[in-house]
């Protein structure tokens, strides 16, 4: 009886310290990702175009009329299931129509998976970015803080490319002064993407 107790202690012993080599290093000892990317965008600024509020027939109500298109890169580096920080430069440059150059925006910040659905192998995320947002024809200083709240899906194409299916950013930029005068603004941005794993 006493052998029978100790050959059970010592199987399940042994069953225990397979288990734990098997689950541990896929959980906590994976290897980071790398994946970098670029994107296409259509940006809503939050107000009008230069020179309204100096006569009656502009008034400074509303947002913009136009879109503004841009382009811009990203970089995803996976740490963990729950660490991944994410960064972003964003050039939004075209289509202006008289707001001078536009809204860059650079920011970092981290990107959150919600859920991977495997079988159709895409991601939803949500993230949260901070950095630094610029437009210098109504910004004085030029640039300024911006914050990004966000989220979207990848879709995985392959071992090595991801395609940002959709991906949404409500912008919140901390004014000093501006022309016109605004304390705070809101624009929101829609991109579509795509990345590449380097590692």
């Amino acid at each position: 009886m006493k052998r029978l107790l100790v050959g059970l202690f010592a199987l399940s012993f042994a069953t225990c310290a397979s288990l734990h080599a098997q689950v541990v290093p896929a959980g906590i000892n994976a290897k980071p990702q790398l994946q970098v990317g670029v994107l296409g965008s259509a940006l809503q600024p939050d107000f009008p175009a230069l020179g309204c509020g100096f006569t009656p027939t502009s008034p400074c109500i509303g947002t913009s009329p136009n879109r503004i298109y841009g382009v811009g890169t990203y970089a995803d580096l996976r740490l963990s299931r729950w660490i991944q920080p994410e960064f972003e430069a964003r050039w939004s440059e075209f289509n202006t129509q008289g707001l001078a150059n536009g809204e860059d925006t650079y920011l970092g910040g981290l990107r959150v998976p919600i859920h991977v659905f495997h079988k159709m192998h895409a991601t939803p995320y949500g993230k949260f970015l901070i950095g630094w947002g610029s437009a210098s024809g109504f910004l004085h200083p030029p640039t300024t803080l911006a914050m990004a709240y966000g989220g979207g899906i990848d879709l995985r194409l392959t071992r090595r490319f991801t395609l940002r299916a959709f991906d949404f950013e409500y912008q919140q930029w901390r004014v000093k002064d501006s022309v016109p005068p605004y304390n705070t603004l809101f624009p929101y941005e829609g991109s579509v993407g795509l990345s590449y794993r380097i590692f």
